[in-house]
Formats: structure tokens, sequence, C-alpha cells
């Protein structure tokens, strides 16, 4: 009996064990594998030629409802772009534009720093536009007969400084104001990092009434550096010439660009004109130097 028992007591602990599931112990599971494709980035030079003819064209319509003489020159450091139009006419003044040209001629001609005088000059020239300050340091740097050497040493061609005592009367081209900011973010030509440092942060600065102009082209955040020339010419039909020249720099981007008019009805006019090129020019830059995207190839040629 006992041993029939305790067969009995084994059958029902088999029989109980039975009945419960087994715990299920999951498999593992391998997330699905992402595999990056490999793109590469083409510059797209059709989409570029094409962006490049069609804003020439709609700057060259824009022109021809704007009073008086346009040209503009305009390159990206960044692609290499450049467009103009009229960028070697060498007969239009620089008025105030010619200011940054006197403080690099000073600079370029000093083995030391500028004394504190003169570097209140140099503020006041190319912050507020100051003229007196500009007949000073006119005559500082030795007038027509220096600035003449400065530009014959920095390799602006196209410029030609006013005579006498008339600074404001500096006839230059669209080209050089290119070449100038070239040299003022590049070196060389006599300008040590000092003195290019001290007049682009001069240019930085100028101020909010005068920063008209090319600064139109900058995207919010874009840092603008700049100098605009604008006088009336009573003994041309009481007309104004009106410039604007300097450098937008940003992500993606580092804009050189040089606007100048003459023969217009006003001060106004001719900012309105400027502005309006350098819109065009600044919201359309991106187009200009597209990319495409490719896939890499399968069988690289090793």
């Amino acid at each position: 009996m006992r041993a029939t028992g305790m067969a009995l007591l084994g059958l029902t602990l088999v029989a109980g064990c039975g009945g419960e599931r087994a715990p299920v112990v999951p498999a593992a599971v391998r997330a699905p594998v992402k595999v990056a494709r490999c793109l590469l980035k083409y510059p797209d030079n059709r989409a570029g030629r094409t962006g490049r003819v069609r804003l020439a064209r709609d700057i060259a319509r824009y022109v021809g409802t704007r009073p008086g003489r346009i040209v503009y020159d305009v390159l990206d450091l960044v692609s290499k772009v450049r467009l103009g139009h009229g960028e070697h006419v060498q007969d239009l003044i620089a008025a105030s534009g010619a200011k940054v040209d006197i403080v690099a001629a000073l600079l370029q001609s000093r083995d030391d720093s500028l004394s504190e005088d003169e570097l209140d000059l140099a503020e006041r020239m190319i912050v507020e536009s100051d003229n007196l300050a500009a007949d000073a340091m006119w005559s500082l740097v030795g007038g027509t007969g220096a600035m003449s050497e400065f530009y014959r040493r920095i390799g602006l061609r196209e410029t030609t400084p006013g005579p006498g005592a008339y600074w404001g009367g500096t006839k230059t081209s669209p080209a050089d104001r290119i070449r100038l900011m070239k040299v003022l973010i590049n070196g060389g030509k006599g300008l040590t990092r000092a003195d290019r440092r001290l007049v682009l942060g001069l240019m930085g600065r100028v101020q909010q009434d005068q920063a008209w102009g090319v600064s139109a082209a900058a995207r919010p955040g874009d840092q603008v550096t700049l100098k605009n020339g604008w006088t009336p010419r009573q003994f041309i039909q009481d007309t104004w010439a009106v410039t604007s020249y300097g450098r937008i720099a940003g992500p993606g981007r580092d804009l050189l660009m040089s606007v100048q008019t003459d023969q217009q009805w006003g001060e106004e006019p001719g900012i309105e004109t400027i502005e309006g090129i350098a819109r065009m020019i600044g919201s359309r830059l991106d187009a200009l130097s597209p990319t495409t995207t490719r896939a890499c190839p399968t069988n690289p040629t090793p």
C-alpha cells in the first residue's frame, strides 16, 4: 500500500507540473540595420549659369527703370561667383567712399601705429563720415601725389585721386572697390594685419543712419562692413552721385559688392537703386552656385 501510495503521489506531482505552462523566454530580436546611402554633392554648373543669366537680366530690367548711370561689381569669395555691369567704368566719383583709401594710405606709409589724434581722425572719417577729419588726414597723407602712389602700390589701376584738396572727387570703378576690399581682407600690399583689422573694424561700425546701401544684401545675422559716398553735383544739372561698397559675410558666403551711381535726381533715388540691386543679389546668391546630389559609384575604380 505504501508503495502504491507513493506511486500515486508521484503521478499526482507529475500531473500537477504538467498543468502549468513553462515560461516563454523571448528570443533575441535584432533591430533592422539602417544602411546609410553614399551620396556625393556636385556643382550644378548648368543651373548656376542659368541663375546668373536670369539675375543679370532682371537687374538690367530694374536698372532700366531707374535714373542716371548705374554700374556694379559683385564677387563671392566662397563660391567664386562674379557678376557685374560696367564694373570697369572709371569716371564715377567715390565721394566719401574715398575716406577708406585715405586711412589705408596713411597706415601703409607708417612703420608704427597711428597716434591717438590720428586714430580719432580715422574713426570720425569712417564711422561718422566727418569731412573736416578727411580734410585733415588728406593733408597729413600728402594729398593727390601721395594718393596716386598709394593706388599704384596697392594695385588700384582704375582709381584716380581728386585734384588739390578735393579728395571727394576721387574717381574709381566698382572693380577697384572690390580689389580694395580683397586687400583689406587677404592682406599684402604693405598693410599689416593690425592695419587691416583697424580699417575693417571702423567700416563695421558705420553709424546706423549711414549703414544703407549694399547692406540690403545681408541676411539676419550676417556681418556687414561698408562705406558709402553721397554728394550733390550742382555743376552737373544739379544731380547727385551716390555710391556704396563693402562686405557681407555669413554662413556659406563672403560677398563683396560695389554699386556706383551718378546723375541721380537726389540722394534717396540713388540709395533706393543701390539697395534694390543689393537685395536682388543677396536673395538669389545661393541659386548662382547650386549643387546636385548623386549616389556614389557602386564599383569605384581602384
